[in-house]
């Protein structure tokens, strides 16, 4: 499958997690409801995939956690803040830095409506 045509089933599955829940709950929540609809999509949907980090050759396990990798490909990083900043969007990219993603996808389920580049970001390595 193309990475367009998977990150287009993603966020037609946050959009249905979004208008189902509303805003106002725990990430967990909007986790696993978003990999519920990725699985009725038949898309393989991991959660809290842990991520090392390699310095001088030495690999350490320090506790870095993926919220979500759908087919291997393309990482989703969950948020439910009253504001995205940032440090959010670089939390994104050195995930898929680490892990050799190139796409990710960072939402944050807690406002009235999603927005593309606002509450709904692509973003690419």
């Amino acid at each position: 499958m193309e990475i367009n045509e998977l990150t287009y089933i993603i966020r037609g599955a946050i959009f249905k997690v979004h208008s189902s829940l509303g805003p106002g709950l725990l990430e967990s929540v909007y986790e696993a409801a978003h990999v519920y609809e990725l699985t009725q999509q038949n898309r393989n949907a991991k959660t809290q995939i842990g991520v090392p980090v390699n310095y001088n050759g030495i690999k350490l396990e320090i506790g870095f956690r993926l919220d979500i990798l759908v087919d291997d490909k393309v990482i989703i990083e969950i948020k439910s803040l009253d504001t995205l900043h940032d440090v959010h969007k670089k939390q994104l990219l050195t995930y898929l830095k680490l892990t050799g993603k190139k796409i990710g996808i960072l939402v944050n389920f807690n406002v009235n409506s999603l927005k593309d580049k606002e509450s709904l970001i692509r973003i690419i390595n």
